[in-house]
């Protein structure tokens, strides 16, 4: 008897389809279907079978569930992307996956949890203010005492973000030019910014935080339609680049540690900072501490030194992680609320995919408790020495 897969959602065979990068035609041949087919069950203009939804889930890893789980609605605000013009589209459709699935995330947490209120400077931004290195200077100076960061090196950035309101994740988004990206979500009110676990030093992850929170402070308000000016989408880009520098770096202390700005003298200051050199060169050339004939002889020379590949330090400072989603599922698991197979059911997204948004160790929430009922043998018959257990215990 033909079953018909009724409340299947279109939307969902998408996404999970872009999830994995696939084009229809590809999807199409994996699972013996025409590629109208595809687009009809895409689009909710056809509903297939059970056994062809079964059939999805095998082929594009996903569980059953998620196939029957209303879409929210999605954002209108643009996703700025780090690395827009270079990235190939269907890695930007893999990481907006991610992005819209870690919203599903934090919208089941919120049920649970109280989340830390927004909490970031309000500035006025206008075009003119591309390529004036006095508002870059400015708008850097205020970001830092509006959270009251004390002069010299920034803090943790992925913390300073999450504890002022800013809902962070880590990705792999598997393409070299891919960093960050980030939203301001109409349904909740709050910026989202997810980073690239792939390559990144600790140094450019940084970097990368401080970039995109420039979007989000200063960029809030450009439409989409201005950004795919390419132009335009370049100076905000470039934009954004000199005010996380300065934030990394203000004037007053960097210049005042830096005893010269030669290769060697960025790396002594590079694990203090948490800078990388390359980052150091640019903010020394906008701070005019070298002209345009030494910044080229230091790029010659960082370029044979093999740096551009991978700086020394790389490998030995660690990486900055996020906490709140990951400490909000531990914390739910610890206090009993709920189980690993309760939130894998409620947030049925492949296992893997969601530990990584959520930054938790691999495997966390595959692992499940024995919480089934036992007797407790009476006292007067105990003999610890005799007593056999009727139930066997899970591995």
């Amino acid at each position: 008897m033909t079953v018909i897969a009724q409340g299947f959602v279109g939307e969902r065979l998408a996404e999970a389809r872009m999830a994995l990068g696939l084009s229809a035609t590809v999807f199409a041949d994996l699972a013996d279907l025409s590629v109208q087919s595809v687009s009809k069950y895409e689009n909710n203009r056809q509903t297939p079978k059970l056994d062809g939804v079964h059939r999805f889930a095998s082929i594009l890893k996903v569980p059953y569930d998620y196939f029957f789980r209303p879409m929210a609605a999605r954002n209108e605000k643009p996703i700025f992307w780090r690395g827009r013009l270079s990235a190939p589209p269907t890695a930007r459709d893999r990481a907006e996956v991610r992005l819209e699935w870690m919203k599903e995330v934090v919208d089941y947490l919120a049920s649970y949890f109280d989340l830390p209120a927004l909490n970031v400077p309000q500035i006025d931004h206008a075009e003119d203010h591309f390529g004036s290195l006095d508002f870059v200077e400015r708008v850097a100076d205020e970001i830092r005492e509006f959270w009251e960061i004390r002069p010299g090196p920034m803090p943790d950035t992925i913390e300073q973000l999450e504890t002022n309101g800013i809902l962070m994740s880590r990705i792999h988004v598997r393409v070299d030019k891919l960093d960050a990206f980030s939203q301001w979500s109409d349904r909740f009110g709050v910026p989202f910014v997810v980073l690239s676990r792939d390559k990144a030093s600790a140094c450019r992850q940084r970097f990368d935080v401080l970039h995109e929170l420039v979007h989000i402070i200063c960029h809030a308000n450009i439409s989409q339609k201005r950004l795919n000016d390419r132009a335009f989408y370049k100076a905000a880009e470039k934009q954004a680049d000199q005010i996380a520098s300065a934030i990394l770096l203000p004037e007053a202390e960097f210049v005042g540690e830096l005893y010269a700005p030669s290769l060697d003298g960025f790396l002594t200051l590079k694990e203090r900072w948490g800078a990388s050199v390359a980052a150091m060169i640019m903010r020394s050339k906008h701070l005019d501490l070298i002209d345009d004939d030494d910044a080229r002889r230091l790029w010659i020379n960082y370029n044979r030194r093999g740096w551009r590949k991978g700086e020394p330090l790389d490998n030995k400072l660690e990486k900055e992680e996020p906490h709140l989603i990951r400490r909000s599922f531990e914390l739910l698991m610890e206090e009993g609320v709920q189980s690993a197979s309760q939130i894998t059911k409620a947030l049925p997204f492949p296992v893997a995919d969601l530990e990584e948004l959520a930054d938790l160790e691999p495997g966390t929430l595959a692992k499940e408790t024995d919480s089934r009922a036992a007797p407790i043998l009476k006292d007067e018959f105990r003999q610890d020495s005799n007593v056999v257990s009727i139930f066997r215990d899970k591995d």
